[in-house]
Protein backbone atom coordinates (compact mmCIF):
# COMPACT_ATOMS: atom_id res chain seq x y z
CA UNK A 1 0.00 0.00 0.00
CA UNK A 2 1.22 3.49 -0.87
CA UNK A 3 2.93 4.97 2.19
CA UNK A 4 1.32 8.35 1.59
CA UNK A 5 -1.99 6.80 2.64
CA UNK A 6 -0.55 6.46 6.15
CA UNK A 7 -0.08 10.23 6.17
CA UNK A 8 -3.76 10.65 5.30
CA UNK A 9 -4.56 8.35 8.24
CA UNK A 10 -2.42 10.54 10.49
CA UNK A 11 -4.29 13.60 9.27
CA UNK A 12 -7.61 11.89 9.98
CA UNK A 13 -6.28 11.10 13.47
CA UNK A 14 -5.51 14.78 14.08
CA UNK A 15 -8.80 16.20 12.78
CA UNK A 16 -10.88 13.55 14.58
CA UNK A 17 -9.13 13.98 17.93
CA UNK A 18 -10.82 17.34 18.52
CA UNK A 19 -14.32 15.82 18.77
CA UNK A 20 -13.24 13.29 21.39
CA UNK A 21 -10.76 15.51 23.23
CA UNK A 22 -13.64 17.57 24.62
CA UNK A 23 -14.86 14.57 26.64
CA UNK A 24 -12.00 14.99 29.10
CA UNK A 25 -11.69 18.78 28.99
CA UNK A 26 -15.18 20.23 29.41
CA UNK A 27 -14.80 20.79 33.18
CA UNK A 28 -11.45 22.57 32.66
CA UNK A 29 -12.80 24.71 29.81
CA UNK A 30 -15.96 25.60 31.73
CA UNK A 31 -13.99 26.72 34.80
CA UNK A 32 -11.53 28.76 32.73
CA UNK A 33 -14.03 30.75 30.67
CA UNK A 34 -16.69 31.01 33.38
CA UNK A 35 -19.54 28.86 32.05
CA UNK A 36 -21.24 25.66 33.18
CA UNK A 37 -20.14 22.25 31.88
CA UNK A 38 -23.48 21.95 30.07
CA UNK A 39 -22.84 25.28 28.32
CA UNK A 40 -19.31 24.19 27.40
CA UNK A 41 -20.94 21.17 25.78
CA UNK A 42 -22.22 23.55 23.10
CA UNK A 43 -18.66 23.53 21.72
CA UNK A 44 -18.94 19.82 20.89
CA UNK A 45 -22.33 20.49 19.33
CA UNK A 46 -20.89 23.31 17.20
CA UNK A 47 -17.98 21.19 15.97
CA UNK A 48 -20.07 18.13 15.19
CA UNK A 49 -22.95 20.04 13.59
CA UNK A 50 -20.50 21.91 11.37
CA UNK A 51 -18.82 18.64 10.38
CA UNK A 52 -22.15 17.01 9.53
CA UNK A 53 -23.71 19.90 7.61
CA UNK A 54 -20.75 21.39 5.76
CA UNK A 55 -18.98 18.18 4.69
CA UNK A 56 -21.30 17.34 1.74
CA UNK A 57 -21.67 21.02 0.82
CA UNK A 58 -17.93 21.74 0.78
CA UNK A 59 -17.20 18.44 -0.98
CA UNK A 60 -19.57 19.47 -3.76
CA UNK A 61 -18.16 23.01 -4.00
CA UNK A 62 -14.52 21.87 -4.10
CA UNK A 63 -15.12 18.76 -6.20
CA UNK A 64 -13.69 20.28 -9.40
CA UNK A 65 -10.44 21.43 -7.76
CA UNK A 66 -7.10 19.65 -7.46
CA UNK A 67 -7.41 17.22 -4.50
CA UNK A 68 -3.91 18.13 -3.32
CA UNK A 69 -4.89 21.77 -2.93
CA UNK A 70 -8.20 20.91 -1.25
CA UNK A 71 -6.73 18.57 1.36
CA UNK A 72 -3.95 21.03 2.23
CA UNK A 73 -6.43 23.92 2.35
CA UNK A 74 -8.62 21.91 4.71
CA UNK A 75 -5.65 21.34 7.01
CA UNK A 76 -4.77 25.05 6.95
CA UNK A 77 -8.32 25.92 8.02
CA UNK A 78 -8.28 23.19 10.66
CA UNK A 79 -4.99 24.45 12.14
CA UNK A 80 -6.39 27.99 12.21
CA UNK A 81 -9.43 26.70 14.09
CA UNK A 82 -7.36 24.86 16.69
CA UNK A 83 -5.18 27.93 17.24
CA UNK A 84 -8.23 30.14 17.79
CA UNK A 85 -9.48 27.50 20.22
CA UNK A 86 -6.16 27.46 22.07
CA UNK A 87 -6.23 31.24 22.57
CA UNK A 88 -9.99 31.93 22.72
CA UNK A 89 -11.30 33.69 25.81
CA UNK A 90 -15.08 33.45 25.45
CA UNK A 91 -17.68 30.80 24.67
CA UNK A 92 -18.63 32.73 21.51
CA UNK A 93 -15.08 32.78 20.07
CA UNK A 94 -14.58 29.12 20.94
CA UNK A 95 -17.89 28.17 19.29
CA UNK A 96 -16.94 30.02 16.09
CA UNK A 97 -13.59 28.23 16.15
CA UNK A 98 -15.37 24.86 16.40
CA UNK A 99 -17.55 25.70 13.40
CA UNK A 100 -14.41 26.38 11.35
CA UNK A 101 -12.60 23.33 12.73
CA UNK A 102 -15.52 20.97 12.16
CA UNK A 103 -16.07 22.09 8.57
CA UNK A 104 -12.36 21.73 7.81
CA UNK A 105 -12.18 18.30 9.47
CA UNK A 106 -15.12 17.01 7.45
CA UNK A 107 -13.66 18.29 4.18
CA UNK A 108 -10.30 16.70 4.98
CA UNK A 109 -11.91 13.35 5.81
CA UNK A 110 -14.01 13.27 2.64
CA UNK A 111 -11.15 14.39 0.41
CA UNK A 112 -8.62 12.12 2.13
CA UNK A 113 -10.69 9.02 1.44
CA UNK A 114 -10.93 9.99 -2.22
CA UNK A 115 -7.17 10.48 -2.46
CA UNK A 116 -6.59 7.13 -0.75
CA UNK A 117 -8.66 5.45 -3.45
CA UNK A 118 -6.72 7.27 -6.18
CA UNK A 119 -3.35 6.23 -4.71
CA UNK A 120 -4.29 2.53 -4.35
CA UNK A 121 -4.89 -0.26 -6.83
CA UNK A 122 -8.26 -2.02 -7.07
CA UNK A 123 -7.18 -4.87 -4.77
CA UNK A 124 -6.21 -2.51 -1.93
CA UNK A 125 -8.88 0.19 -2.14
CA UNK A 126 -10.92 -1.09 0.80
CA UNK A 127 -7.76 -1.36 2.87
CA UNK A 128 -6.73 2.17 1.88
CA UNK A 129 -10.09 3.65 2.93
CA UNK A 130 -9.93 1.62 6.15
CA UNK A 131 -6.51 3.12 6.90
CA UNK A 132 -7.89 6.66 6.66
CA UNK A 133 -11.02 5.80 8.66
CA UNK A 134 -8.91 4.08 11.34
CA UNK A 135 -7.50 7.50 12.18
CA UNK A 136 -10.82 8.18 13.92
CA UNK A 137 -10.51 5.04 16.02
CA UNK A 138 -7.01 5.98 17.12
CA UNK A 139 -8.26 9.49 17.89
CA UNK A 140 -10.52 7.88 20.50
CA UNK A 141 -8.00 5.34 21.71
CA UNK A 142 -4.85 7.48 21.70
CA UNK A 143 -5.47 11.11 20.76
CA UNK A 144 -8.11 11.95 23.37
CA UNK A 145 -6.29 10.29 26.33
CA UNK A 146 -2.91 11.83 25.42
CA UNK A 147 -4.48 15.25 24.87
CA UNK A 148 -6.32 14.95 28.18
CA UNK A 149 -3.15 13.96 30.05
CA UNK A 150 -1.32 16.95 28.54
CA UNK A 151 -4.21 19.29 29.32
CA UNK A 152 -4.36 18.23 32.98
CA UNK A 153 -0.67 19.04 33.40
CA UNK A 154 -0.16 21.99 31.02
CA UNK A 155 -3.68 23.39 30.64
CA UNK A 156 -6.53 22.56 28.28
CA UNK A 157 -5.26 25.04 25.68
CA UNK A 158 -2.07 22.99 25.31
CA UNK A 159 -4.21 19.98 24.38
CA UNK A 160 -5.67 21.77 21.38
CA UNK A 161 -2.31 23.32 20.50
CA UNK A 162 -0.77 19.85 20.29
CA UNK A 163 -3.50 18.69 17.90
CA UNK A 164 -2.77 21.69 15.69
CA UNK A 165 0.95 20.82 15.75
CA UNK A 166 0.27 17.26 14.53
CA UNK A 167 -1.95 18.65 11.75
CA UNK A 168 0.83 21.09 10.76
CA UNK A 169 3.35 18.26 10.39
CA UNK A 170 0.82 16.40 8.26
CA UNK A 171 0.26 19.46 6.10
CA UNK A 172 3.96 19.82 5.24
CA UNK A 173 4.35 16.10 4.53
CA UNK A 174 1.27 15.86 2.29
CA UNK A 175 2.20 19.01 0.36
CA UNK A 176 5.65 17.62 -0.30
CA UNK A 177 4.70 14.03 -1.12
CA UNK A 178 1.29 14.03 -2.80
CA UNK A 179 1.19 14.06 -6.62
CA UNK A 180 0.91 17.57 -7.99
CA UNK A 181 -2.15 16.68 -10.07
CA UNK A 182 -5.02 14.91 -8.31
CA UNK A 183 -8.19 15.67 -10.29
CA UNK A 184 -11.46 15.72 -8.39
CA UNK A 185 -14.91 14.29 -9.07
CA UNK A 186 -17.45 16.87 -10.22
CA UNK A 187 -20.62 15.90 -8.39
CA UNK A 188 -23.23 18.44 -7.38
CA UNK A 189 -24.76 18.47 -3.92
CA UNK A 190 -28.01 17.06 -5.37
CA UNK A 191 -26.06 14.18 -6.95
CA UNK A 192 -24.25 13.51 -3.68
CA UNK A 193 -27.54 13.39 -1.77
CA UNK A 194 -29.43 11.36 -4.39
CA UNK A 195 -28.44 8.05 -2.76
CA UNK A 196 -30.85 8.85 0.07
CA UNK A 197 -33.71 7.98 -2.30
CA UNK A 198 -32.59 4.36 -2.65
CA UNK A 199 -34.77 1.98 -0.60
CA UNK A 200 -33.58 1.40 2.94
CA UNK A 201 -30.66 3.85 2.87
CA UNK A 202 -32.42 6.68 4.71
CA UNK A 203 -33.60 4.31 7.44
CA UNK A 204 -30.08 2.97 8.05
CA UNK A 205 -28.67 6.50 8.27
CA UNK A 206 -31.39 7.58 10.73
CA UNK A 207 -30.64 4.55 12.92
CA UNK A 208 -26.99 5.60 13.11
CA UNK A 209 -27.96 9.18 13.95
CA UNK A 210 -30.12 8.05 16.89
CA UNK A 211 -27.57 5.50 18.09
CA UNK A 212 -24.72 8.04 18.09
CA UNK A 213 -26.88 10.64 19.84
CA UNK A 214 -27.51 8.11 22.62
CA UNK A 215 -23.81 7.29 22.93
CA UNK A 216 -22.65 10.91 23.13
CA UNK A 217 -25.12 11.84 25.81
CA UNK A 218 -22.64 9.88 27.94
CA UNK A 219 -19.31 10.14 26.07
CA UNK A 220 -19.63 13.91 25.76
CA UNK A 221 -19.94 14.29 29.53
CA UNK A 222 -17.33 11.91 30.94
CA UNK A 223 -16.09 14.80 33.10
CA UNK A 224 -19.28 15.29 35.17
CA UNK A 225 -19.91 11.54 35.23
CA UNK A 226 -16.46 10.70 36.59
CA UNK A 227 -15.96 13.68 38.93
CA UNK A 228 -19.44 14.68 40.08
CA UNK A 229 -21.26 11.38 39.64
CA UNK A 230 -18.72 8.76 40.74
CA UNK A 231 -16.78 11.06 43.08
CA UNK A 232 -13.43 10.27 41.44
CA UNK A 233 -10.47 12.68 41.45
CA UNK A 234 -10.13 14.91 38.36
CA UNK A 235 -6.73 13.34 37.67
CA UNK A 236 -8.51 10.04 37.01
CA UNK A 237 -10.35 11.45 34.00
CA UNK A 238 -7.48 10.79 31.54
CA UNK A 239 -7.25 7.25 32.89
CA UNK A 240 -10.95 6.75 32.17
CA UNK A 241 -10.37 7.97 28.61
CA UNK A 242 -7.53 5.46 28.20
CA UNK A 243 -9.79 2.63 29.38
CA UNK A 244 -12.52 3.77 26.99
CA UNK A 245 -9.98 4.04 24.16
CA UNK A 246 -8.70 0.51 24.71
CA UNK A 247 -12.27 -0.72 24.55
CA UNK A 248 -12.75 1.15 21.27
CA UNK A 249 -9.71 -0.61 19.77
CA UNK A 250 -11.05 -4.01 20.82
CA UNK A 251 -14.47 -3.22 19.39
CA UNK A 252 -13.12 -1.99 16.07
CA UNK A 253 -10.77 -4.99 15.80
CA UNK A 254 -13.36 -7.67 16.47
CA UNK A 255 -16.28 -6.09 14.63
CA UNK A 256 -15.32 -7.23 11.13
CA UNK A 257 -14.50 -10.75 12.26
CA UNK A 258 -17.72 -11.17 14.22
CA UNK A 259 -19.80 -9.55 11.49
CA UNK A 260 -18.53 -12.03 8.91
CA UNK A 261 -19.37 -14.88 11.28
CA UNK A 262 -22.81 -14.00 12.65
CA UNK A 263 -24.08 -11.28 10.29
CA UNK A 264 -24.13 -7.48 10.43
CA UNK A 265 -27.76 -7.12 11.50
CA UNK A 266 -27.25 -9.39 14.50
CA UNK A 267 -24.12 -7.45 15.42
CA UNK A 268 -26.02 -4.15 15.26
CA UNK A 269 -28.84 -5.52 17.40
CA UNK A 270 -26.41 -6.96 19.96
CA UNK A 271 -24.62 -3.61 20.13
CA UNK A 272 -27.87 -1.70 20.65
CA UNK A 273 -29.13 -4.05 23.37
CA UNK A 274 -25.83 -3.87 25.23
CA UNK A 275 -25.85 -0.08 24.98
CA UNK A 276 -29.28 0.06 26.61
CA UNK A 277 -28.12 -2.25 29.41
CA UNK A 278 -24.85 -0.33 29.96
CA UNK A 279 -26.69 2.99 30.16
CA UNK A 280 -28.97 1.65 32.91
CA UNK A 281 -26.01 0.09 34.75
CA UNK A 282 -24.23 3.44 34.57
CA UNK A 283 -27.17 5.15 36.25
CA UNK A 284 -27.28 2.46 38.96
CA UNK A 285 -23.54 2.87 39.66
CA UNK A 286 -23.81 6.65 40.03
CA UNK A 287 -27.00 6.46 42.08
CA UNK A 288 -26.32 3.65 44.54
CA UNK A 289 -22.66 2.60 44.76
CA UNK A 290 -20.13 4.22 47.14
CA UNK A 291 -17.05 5.79 45.57
CA UNK A 292 -14.66 2.93 46.40
CA UNK A 293 -16.91 0.50 44.51
CA UNK A 294 -18.22 2.93 41.89
CA UNK A 295 -14.73 3.61 40.51
CA UNK A 296 -13.88 0.06 39.29
CA UNK A 297 -17.51 -0.59 38.34
CA UNK A 298 -17.60 2.56 36.22
CA UNK A 299 -14.30 1.66 34.54
CA UNK A 300 -15.58 -1.79 33.61
CA UNK A 301 -18.92 -0.46 32.36
CA UNK A 302 -17.32 2.21 30.15
CA UNK A 303 -14.83 -0.33 28.79
CA UNK A 304 -17.67 -2.67 27.77
CA UNK A 305 -19.65 0.26 26.39
CA UNK A 306 -16.66 1.28 24.24
CA UNK A 307 -16.21 -2.27 22.91
CA UNK A 308 -19.88 -2.47 22.01
CA UNK A 309 -20.07 1.07 20.69
CA UNK A 310 -17.16 0.59 18.30
CA UNK A 311 -18.48 -2.75 17.12
CA UNK A 312 -21.51 -0.91 15.76
CA UNK A 313 -20.07 1.38 13.01
CA UNK A 314 -18.36 -1.29 10.85
CA UNK A 315 -21.39 -3.58 11.13
CA UNK A 316 -23.81 -0.82 10.16
CA UNK A 317 -21.52 0.26 7.32
CA UNK A 318 -21.62 -3.33 6.01
CA UNK A 319 -25.41 -3.13 5.91
CA UNK A 320 -25.30 0.25 4.19
CA UNK A 321 -22.89 -0.92 1.49
CA UNK A 322 -25.02 -4.01 0.86
CA UNK A 323 -28.11 -1.81 0.54
CA UNK A 324 -26.64 0.37 -2.24
CA UNK A 325 -23.44 -1.28 -3.51
CA UNK A 326 -23.14 0.92 -6.58
CA UNK A 327 -23.30 4.15 -4.57
CA UNK A 328 -21.25 3.20 -1.53
CA UNK A 329 -18.98 6.26 -1.87
CA UNK A 330 -22.04 8.50 -1.57
CA UNK A 331 -23.89 6.60 1.16
CA UNK A 332 -20.76 6.34 3.32
CA UNK A 333 -20.26 10.10 3.14
CA UNK A 334 -23.83 10.66 4.34
CA UNK A 335 -23.32 8.03 7.03
CA UNK A 336 -20.29 9.97 8.32
CA UNK A 337 -22.41 13.13 8.44
CA UNK A 338 -25.07 11.21 10.39
CA UNK A 339 -22.44 10.12 12.92
CA UNK A 340 -21.39 13.70 13.62
CA UNK A 341 -24.96 14.97 13.54
CA UNK A 342 -25.70 12.36 16.20
CA UNK A 343 -22.71 13.55 18.25
CA UNK A 344 -24.04 17.12 18.01
CA UNK A 345 -27.55 16.09 19.05
CA UNK A 346 -26.32 13.86 21.87
CA UNK A 347 -24.11 16.50 23.46
CA UNK A 348 -26.88 19.10 23.13
CA UNK A 349 -29.52 16.87 24.73
CA UNK A 350 -27.06 15.68 27.38
CA UNK A 351 -26.33 19.28 28.32
CA UNK A 352 -30.02 19.99 28.77
CA UNK A 353 -30.39 16.86 30.93
CA UNK A 354 -27.54 18.07 33.16
CA UNK A 355 -29.23 21.46 33.55
CA UNK A 356 -32.50 19.88 34.67
CA UNK A 357 -31.52 16.69 36.51
CA UNK A 358 -28.70 14.95 38.42
CA UNK A 359 -25.82 13.47 36.42
CA UNK A 360 -27.10 9.89 36.77
CA UNK A 361 -30.11 10.87 34.61
CA UNK A 362 -27.82 10.79 31.58
CA UNK A 363 -27.94 6.96 31.73
CA UNK A 364 -31.71 6.43 31.38
CA UNK A 365 -31.97 9.24 28.82
CA UNK A 366 -29.25 7.64 26.69
CA UNK A 367 -30.84 4.21 27.13
CA UNK A 368 -34.17 5.56 25.87
CA UNK A 369 -32.58 6.84 22.67
CA UNK A 370 -30.60 3.62 22.16
CA UNK A 371 -33.82 1.64 22.59
CA UNK A 372 -35.40 3.79 19.87
CA UNK A 373 -32.64 2.86 17.41
CA UNK A 374 -33.05 -0.80 18.41
CA UNK A 375 -36.79 -0.72 17.71
CA UNK A 376 -36.12 0.70 14.25
CA UNK A 377 -33.85 -2.24 13.40
CA UNK A 378 -36.19 -4.84 14.90
CA UNK A 379 -39.13 -3.42 12.94
CA UNK A 380 -37.44 -3.59 9.55
CA UNK A 381 -39.71 -5.16 6.97
CA UNK A 382 -38.43 -8.16 5.01
CA UNK A 383 -36.83 -6.79 1.87
CA UNK A 384 -36.84 -3.25 3.28
CA UNK A 385 -33.15 -3.53 4.07
CA UNK A 386 -30.89 -5.70 1.97
CA UNK A 387 -29.90 -9.07 3.41
CA UNK A 388 -27.05 -11.32 2.40
CA UNK A 389 -25.01 -14.00 4.12
CA UNK A 390 -22.67 -11.34 5.50
CA UNK A 391 -25.24 -8.73 6.44
CA UNK A 392 -28.26 -10.72 7.51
Amino acid sequence: MDRRIYLLGLGAFAVSTVAFLFSGLLPLIAEDIGVTVAQAGYLVTAYSMSYAVFTPVLAAITGRFNRRHVVVGALVAFIAGTMVTAFGQSIASLALAQILTGAAAGLFAATGQGIAVTLSDSENRAKAISMVVSGTTFAVALGAPLGSFLAHFAGWRAGFGSVGAVALLCLFALWALLPRQLPGARLSLVERLSVIRQPGVARLIVVTFIYMAAAFMVVGYFGPIVIDGAGMAPDMLPVVLVVYGIGAIFGNYFSGRLTDRIGARRMVIASQITSVVCSLVLAAILLWLPTEIAEPALMLTLFLWAVVGWIYPPAQISRLVAQAPGAAHLSLALHASAIYLGIAAGTFIGGRVLELAPVYALGPAAGLLAAGSLLMVLSERPGGVAASPSVA
